[in-house]
């Protein structure tokens, strides 16, 4: 086995979420507010245009970069949604947002070199530096700066073999924003520093109050990720993105075409409907009702006791502390999954001190979330 597996850290919530799938199959109900995935299906018309692919029979390779239609539409959206212009050159389709990630970190990181990221982070992030042989430098964030990182954070971190900086924002596990200004700050900061920016977006669109900028709002000079799983609903259909600099885009397409080939052909025309307005008009309906999700069970959470110091402002997941009834999260939320059937993701997950936290996913309904509440309760005064 090569010697970088033994840094490759396990995703918790998939043993937990296995577990889950055995208790259904043995016919316990199981209300899943563990992993994030949308429980919306894909939108009518993006199913539409995939299998009109698949039936006109041309399902065969497109370019390593994408098809030339949909980095187009995505260069557009971002016109249109931020202001910004880019060329449709600096826009590559990968496999999902973990094939951009793959692409940004193989083009920029030397062996040894350090990223750093705020702790509480999503955690294949971490992996995936490690992959080419890099080191993340976990940066503890709390709530005073709404579990973001910061120039001033960046500055006081950053070591001589650092290669960058990657912001989430909203974040996963947190749901929280980085402020306009703070995001323009820390990639001045880091810029200074001679090191790369990766903005990873993946949660925009997802937002309840008001939007939430992308760092090409700022900069040319940066990586930006972004996904059709989240906002879009496409999670299983695998198709993601990646805005490089432009000095970046020969180097960024010859990774692609070696260890891609290219995104599935069917996918992307899919995705190229996602951009039509009655499309776009499904999703700020499903965007409303993640809103309504979020208001409720925030409040209830709070009822019950749990602590939560930074109201989501996006995404679709509460970071809770719950110190108030354990001090092992992974045990709380194994014995929840076992004894109710509720299934939740463990704050084990997310970084290195998160143990009295657990991540709730409002990816279920208001009643399913009302049911899953009242279980939760029994749980706890038991």
């Amino acid at each position: 086995m090569a010697k970088r597996m033994q840094g490759i850290s396990p995703f918790y919530v998939m043993d937990l979420l296995q577990r889950a799938k055995q208790l259904e199959q043995q016919g316990k109900d199981i209300i899943h507010m563990e992993i994030g995935e949308p429980d919306f299906p894909t939108p009518p018309a993006v199913v539409e245009a995939g299998q009109n692919c698949i039936k006109q029979g041309e399902v065969k390779y497109t370019a390593a970069a994408g098809l030339p239609e949909l980095r187009a539409a995505i260069a557009q959206y971002y016109r249109d949604t931020y202001g910004v212009t880019i060329a449709k050159e600096r826009v590559f389709i990968t496999p999902g947002a973990s094939g951009a990630f793959l692409l940004a970190l193989g083009v920029t990181l030397n062996p040894g070199e350090e990223i750093l990221m705020a702790d509480p982070c999503y955690p294949c992030n971490d992996n995936f530096v490690q992959l080419f042989g890099g080191q993340t430098r976990f940066v503890n964030v709390a709530a005073d700066s709404h579990y973001q990182l910061n120039a001033e954070l960046i500055r006081r971190n950053w070591q001589e073999n650092c290669k960058g900086v990657m912001i989430a924002s909203p974040s996963n596990p947190t749901g929280t924003l980085i402020t306009n200004e703070a995001l323009r700050e820390a990639i001045r900061q880091t810029q200074s520093l001679q090191g790369c920016f990766y903005s990873d977006e993946i949660y925009h669109g997802l937002v309840y109050g008001d939007p939430a900028a992308s760092a090409l709002q700022f900069s040319d000079d940066v990586f930006v990720i972004n996904s059709f799983s989240k906002y879009f609903g496409m999670t299983g259909w695998r198709v993601g993105w990646l805005v490089v600099p432009e000095e970046f885009i020969d180097p960024t397409e010859r990774l692609a075409q070696n260890i891609f080939i290219a995104t599935p052909t069917h996918s992307q025309y899919a995705a190229l409907a996602s951009f039509l307005p009655e499309n776009l008009r499904v999703l700020e309906w499903r965007r409303q009702q993640f809103a309504e999700r979020r208001d409720f069970l925030y409040e209830n959470l709070i009822r019950l006791g749990f602590e939560i110091e930074c109201k989501p402002e996006g995404a679709f997941y509460i970071y809770a502390n719950c110190r108030a009834f354990t001090d092992d999260s992974f045990r709380f939320a194994a014995e929840l999954l076992e004894t109710e059937g509720v299934a939740v993701t463990p704050g084990k997950d997310f970084g290195q001190n998160n143990n009295f936290f657990i991540r709730f996913a409002y990816t279920a309904s208001i009643a399913r979330m009302a049911e899953a509440l009242q279980r939760l309760e029994r749980f706890i005064c038991r």
